[in-house]
């Protein structure tokens, strides 16, 4: 027998809206480089961005079983996050489940396994984040956990914590922190327009970034000095 949780903490909705504010490099950098997934889990169109509370799902390699369970738990707003042994040539999720998804108010699908159908998905409009796209169909087989923390692409997910993704790729942020990350994201963002600015206004990469001390002390030398 196997119990599965359905019910979960989430992080406020309004520090949901906040945190997805902001860039999945921003959060990142902004939260002292933590919490992003790996590279190799990539969106099925650029364009794509979400956010929302993970909803953890641990699935067999080449097995949807979990999946189907998890979508149907699932509440409107929740990110569907997807292990299933990184075994990415199996396409456990297409439009059927997309429309399925998409039809609850679920915020997002990425998985570390493949995907299939993707110009229907791209249509649909459901963000889809996964580690391959393959036509390789899966079986209903294997019970496994829904809401337990799980590694998914190298990153610990917990139920409930907060996942932003993007073009440039995916980040975590944990429940608790997200008020925090919020403001250390708008503070970031407001840094580098400051900098933005001054370059154009003929700031240069070594002065707006204090190179200059740091630099000598590596002990880099110009051509300019030299000619002096």
């Amino acid at each position: 027998m196997v119990h599965v949780t359905t019910k979960i903490d989430r992080a406020d909705p309004a520090d949901v809206a906040r945190v997805g504010q902001y860039t999945a490099a921003t959060i990142h950098e902004a939260q002292g480089r933590r919490g992003s997934v790996s590279p190799a889990i990539t969106p099925i169109d650029r364009n794509m961005s979400f956010v929302g509370s993970a909803f953890t799902v641990a699935c067999a390699p080449r097995d949807n079983l979990m999946l189907q369970v998890a979508i149907h738990y699932a509440q409107p707003g929740d990110v569907l996050v997807v292990q299933a042994g990184a075994l990415a040539e199996a396409g456990m999720f297409g439009d059927v489940l997309g429309n399925a998804c998409k039809a609850k108010g679920i915020a997002a699908l990425v998985t570390d396994a493949g995907v299939r159908d993707t110009q229907e998905l791209r249509a649909l409009g459901l963000p889809v984040f996964s580690g391959s796209i393959s036509i390789r169909g899966t079986v209903k087989e294997t019970l496994g956990a829904l809401n337990q923390p799980i590694v998914f692409g190298g990153e610990i997910v917990r139920p409930g914590d907060i996942v932003k993704g993007d073009a440039d790729g995916i980040v975590v942020v944990r429940r608790e922190e997200a008020a925090e990350v919020a403001d250390l994201s708008a503070a970031r963002d407001a840094h580098e327009a400051e900098l933005i600015q001054k370059y154009w206004a003929g700031g240069t990469t070594i002065d707006l970034c204090s190179l200059t001390d740091v630099l000598k002390a590596k002990g880099l030398t110009t051509d300019i000095e030299e000619s002096a």
